[in-house]
C-alpha cells in the first residue's frame, strides 16, 4: 500500500483529495494535516465521511509524514514552499496543489505572486503536473507542481491548435467561468450566498495569476512566447469550470477538420473527451469527475476557432489531477480510483 499524507486536508481541494484517496485500492491515508481542526475526526468536520473514514486530524508532524511514501500539500499559495524542502529531505515524494512549484522561471512566479521564492533551486527540478503534456517526466519526479483549475481547462483546450500549427499564437482570448469552490473555504464577502447567488461577475481582469501559468505551457508547446487575454468570472454554481477560447486560424478550416485535429491529438488520453461536431461541453457532465470535455467550432466567417472546454475545478483542476499524478509516480494504472462518471444531477 502507498502511505499518503494530506496536508491541508480540510480545505475544499484537500477534502476532495481525501474523498478520492479513501476509495483508492492502493492507498492508505496515514496523516490528515489540519491546523484548524487538529484533534477532531475528519468525519466530525465533514459528516459525509462517517463510516468511511474516521481518522483524526492533526497538526503537521514531520516524523509521521516522513514515514509516508507521498505527501500532498493542499496548502495556500506561499505556504507550501516553506514546508516542501523539509519534506523532500525525508525522502517523501511531494505533489503540491499550490502555485509555488509550477513555474519554469522564478522571476515569473515572483512577479505574479508578489513574493520572493524561498527555494528557487527546486523550481529547476519540479515537474508541471499535467499528465497529458508531461507524463514521462512525472513518472520519475520527486516534486510535482499540480496545475491550477483555470490553467488545466484553458491549456488543454488550446494546445492542439498550437501543436498542429493550425492556430495563431497571437491574440488568443480565454473567457472562463468558475464555480464558487474555486475561491476556497475561507470566508469573504464575495462568496456569501447573497453576494454570489443569482449573479455573475468578472474579476481580476487582465491580472489573474493563472494567466502566467497558461502562457508558460502554451509557449513551451508553440516554441515561442505566447501572451493571452484571460478573463475569469465567478458564477453561482458550487463546482465546475467552463472556458470559451478564441484562437485565430492560420488558414480556413471547417468544424469537422478542427474536431479531427483535437481527436487525433487526444486519441490516447482517457480523461479528455472530444465532442463530435455540433455538441459542446456542459458543466453538469463533468462535475464530480476527472474528465475534460472539449468541443470546437470553426467560425468560418472570421477564420477563427471557438473552443469550449470544461472541467470540475476541484477534481481535474486539483484533487483528481493530483491522484492521477500519484498513479503515474507509483506505476499504477493512471485511471485508478478516477474512472467514474460525473454527478450529472
Amino acid at each position: 500500500m502507498i502511505k499518503a499524507a494530506v496536508l491541508g486536508a480540510t480545505g475544499y481541494a484537500g477534502i476532495e483529495l481525501v474523498r478520492l484517496l479513501s476509495n483508492h485500492p492502493e492507498v492508505s491515508i496515514e496523516v490528515l494535516g489540519s491546523q484548524s481542526f487538529a484533534g477532531k475526526k475528519i468525519s466530525d468536520v465533514y459528516p459525509n465521511f462517517r463510516h468511511v473514514l474516521e481518522k483524526e486530524c492533526s497538526v503537521v508532524d514531520m516524523d509521521a509524514v516522513s514515514k509516508c511514501d507521498v505527501a500532498f500539500t493542499a496548502l495556500p499559495h506561499g505556504a507550501s514552499k516553506d514546508v516542501i524542502p523539509a519534506l523532500l529531505e525525508t525522502g517523501v515524494k511531494v505533489i503540491d496543489l499550490s502555485g509555488d512549484y509550477r513555474y519554469d522561471k522564478v522571476e515569473v512566479y515572483e512577479k505574479w505572486y508578489g513574493q520572493k521564492h524561498s527555494s528557487p533551486e527546486l523550481l529547476r527540478e519540479s515537474v508541471y503536473g499535467l499528465p497529458e503534456l508531461h507524463r514521462e517526466k512525472i513518472k520519475s519526479a520527486r516534486l510535482i507542481g499540480n496545475p491550477g483549475c483555470y490553467t488545466t481547462c484553458s491549456i488543454l483546450g488550446t494546445v492542439p491548435l498550437l501543436a498542429s500549427k493550425a492556430g495563431s499564437t497571437k491574440n488568443i482570448i480565454v473567457d472562463a467561468k468558475s464555480g464558487v469552490t474555486g475561491a476556497g473555504r475561507g470566508l469573504s464577502q464575495q462568496v456569501h450566498f447573497c453576494e454570489c447567488a443569482e449573479t455573475a461577475k468578472a474579476y481580476k481582469v487582465a491580472a489573474h495569476r493563472h494567466t502566467s501559468e497558461i502562457e508558460q505551457e502554451l509557449s513551451n508547446i508553440a516554441g515561442e512566447d505566447v501572451m493571452i487575454s484571460f478573463t475569469p468570472h465567478l458564477i453561482p454554481v458550487k463546482r465546475g469550470i467552463l472556458s470559451t477560447i478564441y484562437v485565430n486560424l492560420n488558414k480556413p478550416y471547417t468544424t469537422e477538420e478542427l474536431t479531427e485535429i483535437y481527436k487525433d491529438y487526444y486519441k490516447d488520453e482517457y480523461f479528455v473527451r472530444v465532442m463530435d461536431p455540433g455538441i459542446l461541453p456542459e458543466i453538469k457532465n463533468i462535475t464530480g469527475s476527472n474528465f475534460v470535455d472539449i468541443g470546437v467550432v470553426a467560425d468560418e466567417r472570421l477564420q477563427r476557432a471557438v473552443v469550449v472546454s470544461s472541467i470540475d475545478n476541484i477534481v481535474k483542476g486539483a484533487a483528481g489531477q493530483a491522484v492521477q499524478n500519484m498513479n503515474l509516480l507509483f506505476s499504477l494504472d493512471e485511471k485508478t480510483a478516477l474512472a467514474t462518471a460525473g454527478f450529472y444531477l
